[in-house]
């Protein structure tokens, strides 16, 4: 479904992602781990049009999406919940989903996801009337993920869903994140806590230093005393 074929990207004269290859196949959720500044949200902002690689090229279902304008990614079935949630914090939590679908017409259609978002994120609902600015961290990030679904997205990134949120929080992201992938969406996951990423995805890829330095099926990955060293703390 996605793919990244030798892909550099340089800030100015600093390379921030070197010669990487991933996929990710229709139907899985493939997680990119690494720590702060390995390159991982670099990546994401490289697939979604942000940023455009210096050499090689970005795949998605057969097309080269490579710089393409981000708006036009959407139509086409990719949405992105970003790192730091990015609510519109003057609206309210029914407002912030309804942006999510913007580009949609189908009022039924709209109506039955924002109720799903609410099935998924049953606190939403509770504050369905809410300024998102005044919401918790962790409500703030189920208000993304749901605003992302909106669209209805065949491909959906995450980019540090669990970033500073207490672990119960972070317990009910994953668990979303499982419901999702069950219904049929495909994710590509950027996540500091290996941990929870690794039990919660089919493959992964270890970034370090902007170049992908290990890469296999997530429990195998999680195993490995490499990883159980660098990233679970083990």
């Amino acid at each position: 479904m996605l793919t990244l074929e030798n892909v550099s990207v340089s800030y100015g004269a600093i390379e921030a992602l070197t010669d990487i290859s991933l996929t990710v196949n229709q139907g899985e959720v493939v997680t990119l781990i690494g720590a702060n500044g390995a390159g991982k949200t670099t990546t994401l902002r490289t697939i979604t049009g942000l940023l455009e690689p210096k050499n090689g090229r970005v795949m998605y279902e057969g097309k080269e999406i490579s710089g393409m304008a981000t708006h036009k990614l959407l139509p086409m079935g990719i949405a992105m919940s970003p790192e730091g949630r990015g609510v519109f914090a003057n609206l309210t939590v029914r407002e912030n989903l309804e942006m999510g679908a913007y580009i949609r017409k189908d009022k039924k259609g709209i109506a039955d996801d924002m109720e799903r978002g609410f099935t998924l994120f049953p606190r939403l609902k509770e504050r369905e009337k809410q300024k998102a600015g005044t919401l918790s961290g962790g409500e703030q990030q189920m208000v993304a993920m749901a605003r992302a679904m909106m669209s209805r997205p065949r491909l959906l990134l995450l980019d540090e869903p669990s970033l500073g949120l207490a672990p119960l929080l972070v317990h009910t992201i994953f668990e979303a994140i499982d419901e999702i992938r069950a219904e049929g969406t495909t994710i590509l996951l950027v996540e500091q806590n290996a941990n929870a990423a690794l039990h919660h995805s089919d493959r992964a890829y270890v970034l370090e230093t902007g170049r992908i330095v290990m890469e296999g099926d997530s429990k195998q990955l999680a195993a490995d005393p490499r990883v159980k060293e660098a990233y679970l703390g083990e």
